[in-house]
């Protein structure tokens, strides 16, 4: 089992920055890829970004490639999602989500754990 706790959200103007954290507790944290995903109200959930076990390997959503940057930090157990550039339509709820499979390109499906979210809004 692996509990996941997001911090980090808040309100932001257009063009600033945020950088969220998820930290992990349970199982070894260096055997999961680590994803971060969204939500914002009346929508679908979206795919943001996913890291590989050892932080080697990064995939991005379209909209975010270039003003995110995902992380992590396995001897702290946390990765981590710098946004910049923020836009009022990345306003959302964002997870962090643990998965146990050999790839980091991965469908919400295929994530085994999931944190409860943080708030993220950016006003215009």
């Amino acid at each position: 089992q692996v509990q996941l706790v997001e911090s980090g959200g808040g309100l932001v103007q257009a063009g600033g920055s945020l950088r969220l954290s998820c930290a992990a507790s349970g199982r070894p944290f260096s055997s999961y890829a680590m994803g971060w995903f969204r939500q914002a109200p009346g929508k679908e959930s979206e795919f943001v970004a996913a890291i590989n076990w050892n932080g080697g390997n990064t995939d991005y959503a379209r909209s975010v490639k270039g003003r995110f940057t995902i992380s992590r930090d396995n001897a702290k157990n946390t990765v981590y999602l710098q946004m910049n550039s923020l836009k009022p339509e990345d306003t959302a709820l964002y997870y962090c989500a643990a998965s146990g499979r050999n790839s980091y390109i991965l469908g919400p499906s295929e994530y085994d754990y999931w944190g409860q979210g943080t708030q993220v809004t950016v006003s215009s």
